[in-house]
């Protein structure tokens, strides 16, 4: 490829990108080299192969070697152990793609560019399909669970803080019931996947679906536990909830290509919908029951 007439702005443009060439292809070497699976690692390979042919591609214009971003790469790399390959890579790609959108006048000066970045794009795309992790196959298993324990106890603990207006008491009622209700839940997730001849082991799915269920039990319950004022610890516990359901179907729309905003809206919509339905269940009961704790 011939070399380009040098404008800084357009070297600054090509740079940057070959950067961040360089910077995912030691993200995806690494990941490589830490992960167990032959199959996710032979994808993982592939694309960090692709990610220097990349990085090669712009050296042709800018004649230049660049490092690697060493903090983006300490962050993705922490990122895909904790939160899972697939939906670090689909976030790190989303990110890049928003980032290296083609400059007009990087266009004028290499035609050709358009229609490299989309090849890049749609290959890069097909590889990171190709990984199969083990938390993406259950993630219907801790949907349920999660969904289960944030439509049932936002509700739950709402009546129950206008019922008996006590926060030790709502706290070991709300966890005792929760700890049955996440057994319960394992158990029927068990009993479903057992029945089904292609699903996968029904062991996993019952763990992954009681301790997604049990992990925002605790989550909501703690306020309950940490405040004097019920009151005060039911709004903590409901902004929990908001928050629970945000990271969630954030991580399920970006690991699954899916819509974000609805999911997040139809969500909310039905636990606060619930929440608010028993604040009036709560106080009747009370009322009308005459209860005083």
């Amino acid at each position: 490829m011939a070399q380009v007439s040098v404008d800084p702005h357009i070297m600054k443009v090509m740079l940057s990108s070959q950067r961040a060439e360089i910077t995912e292809h030691h993200i995806y070497t690494r990941l490589a080299s830490v992960t167990q699976d032959p199959h996710n690692r032979s994808a993982l390979e592939r694309i960090g192969t692709e990610e220097l042919e990349h990085y090669r591609t712009w050296k042709q214009y800018t004649r230049r070697d660049v490092a690697p971003d060493n903090l983006r790469l300490l962050f993705y790399y922490l990122a895909a152990r904790l939160l899972g390959i697939t939906f670090t890579l689909k976030m790190m790609e989303g990110v890049e793609r928003r980032a290296q959108a083609p400059d007009p006048l990087l266009i004028a000066a290499i035609p050709e560019i358009p229609a490299i970045l989309a090849r890049e794009d749609e290959h890069e795309r097909e590889l990171i399909a190709l990984i199969d992790e083990e938390r993406l196959r259950y993630m219907g298993s801790v949907v349920l669970g999660l969904n289960d324990a944030i439509v049932e106890f936002t509700g739950m603990l709402a009546g129950l803080t206008f019922a008996l207006q006590n926060s030790r008491i709502i706290a070991v009622a709300a966890l005792i019931t929760g700890v049955a209700a996440a057994l319960s839940m394992g158990s029927s997730e068990y009993l479903s996947q057992k029945s089904e001849p292609t699903a996968p082991d029904p062991i996993r799915a019952a763990f992954y679906t009681g301790f997604a269920y049990m992990i925002v039990v605790v989550l909501l319950v703690s306020p309950y536990l940490l405040l004097p004022s019920p009151y005060y610890a039911l709004v903590f516990t409901l902004l929990g909830a908001v928050a629970v359901i945000f990271f969630f179907t954030y991580y399920i729309s970006v690991a699954k290509d899916l819509p974000f905003r609805s999911r997040f809206v139809e969500m909310l919509a039905i636990s606060f919908g619930i929440a608010a339905i028993s604040f009036v269940i709560g106080l009747a009961i009370r009322v009308f029951l005459n209860v005083s704790v």
